[in-house]
């Protein structure tokens, strides 16, 4: 048994794929016989160290300022952080974890760093794309972030990463190239998807994530565009909410699609495998994807799955086998693959159902393990005399 500390960047009821990833995998550890707690951040760094249960887990929340710019505004951030480490420390008194493991490198991974170097509890480090997909480009924007990492980096026992794109991105920050190992994010097999539909029987493509720019929507309403007429009876949906939904219904609107794209907004779980099972096809447009959750829902939907290549899903989808792999900045082959699809239901079921077999692979216990082995490779070994 192996008592861990999850430091994920943010944790339910906050919604997100790094808090499903994150409350799955400590259920899962759970599940196996480890003994778990989550310490994650408030929002809101005027509030005190609290705890509660969730899902018969402890999860405890510490404020975790980081400094900014302005001179004036370091005391009172010091002297939040310095409470936090103390509450951080009275935790591990309290827990005595064997490993202080981050997902997701953010101000959790600066103080999760600091508290590994004060307590000399070993530090395990999984990335999550956080480097290049970060909403406002954080690691391009802060000194601060950039030289943190670069500490936790070094600190770290073991050093993960969601595909062997985000590891080679982390030698940007220190990472020795070739270091570190790929584990791959997981999916819940027994999430609910059953094949409902959004209100009638219309065909539809579905594409879902966050609503910005890095996600490629407008990219995937360019190639819809252009086959739109081959298909009249299909429309196209996008779930998800965020900064970029003016301009994508603007773009909907100039194309000529207001009456053939839906914008369904945010979406629980169970909502998001409704929407999955009664796709033609689901697809992942980014400019950048370090992983691709949406991918492995595809999959455990039976949908058939459109991908980019570029960052991590080529590390695990087989082109023309499990899915259909296109860069999305050539919009006539998003174009085409969506045609493609579309015509052929004797593909879209094959690819389909290669797709949930495959996902197998994916499902929680076997993602689990890889960390388990982890989590005892850099954890002394107490050896009993008698």
């Amino acid at each position: 048994m192996t008592r861990i500390a999850l430091l994920p960047s943010a944790y339910p009821p906050s919604v997100g794929g790094v808090e499903e990833l994150s409350r799955q995998l400590a259920l899962t550890l759970r599940d196996a016989g480890d003994e778990v707690e989550i310490w994650t951040s408030h929002l809101d760094h005027r509030d005190q160290a609290s705890a509660s249960e969730q899902d018969g887990v402890v999860v405890r929340r510490f404020p975790m300022p980081l400094p900014g710019l302005r001179p004036q505004s370091w005391p009172p951030v010091m002297s939040i952080g310095r409470r936090s480490l103390a509450d951080l420390r009275r935790a591990t008194e309290t827990f005595r974890p064997d490993v202080l493991h981050v997902q997701c490198f953010g101000p959790n991974g600066v103080y999760a760093t600091a508290l590994s170097r004060s307590t000399r509890i070993p530090l395990v480090v999984s990335l999550q794309g956080e480097t290049v997909m970060d909403d406002h480009d954080i690691f391009e924007q802060s000194h601060t972030m950039r030289f943190a990492l670069r500490a936790g980096l070094r600190r770290a026992s073991a050093v993960t990463a969601c595909s062997r794109f985000t590891l080679d991105d982390a030698t940007r920050f220190g990472l020795p190239p070739g270091a570190g190992e790929v584990v791959f994010n997981g999916v819940a097999l027994d999430q609910p998807t059953g094949a409902v539909r959004v209100g009638d029987d219309q065909r539809y493509v579905l594409a879902i994530g966050r609503v910005v720019p890095k996600k490629g929507f407008d990219l995937l309403i360019e190639g819809f565009a252009r086959i739109a007429d081959r298909h009249p009876d299909v429309e196209l949906r996008i779930g998800g909410a965020g900064s970029a939904l003016a301009d994508l219904t603007a773009l909907a609107e100039a194309k000529g699609l207001g009456a053939r794209v839906r914008f369904v907004g945010r979406q629980d779980r169970g909502d998001v495998a409704a929407l999955m099972a009664g796709a033609d096809c689901v697809v992942m447009p980014s400019r950048l994807e370090p992983f691709g959750i949406v991918v492995l829902e595809g999959w455990r939907a039976g949908a058939p799955v459109v991908a980019t290549t570029h960052g991590g899903p080529p590390e695990f989808v087989d082109n023309g086998v499990t899915g259909l792999l296109v860069d999305p900045f050539d919009t006539d082959a998003v174009a085409s693959a969506l045609d493609r699809l579309l015509g052929d239901a004797a593909l879209r079921k094959a690819i389909g159902a290669a797709g949930a077999e495959e996902v197998r692979r994916f499902a929680w216990p076997q993602i689990t393990e890889q960390y388990r082995a982890i989590y005892r490779s850099v954890t002394p070994v107490t050896v009993s005399e008698g």
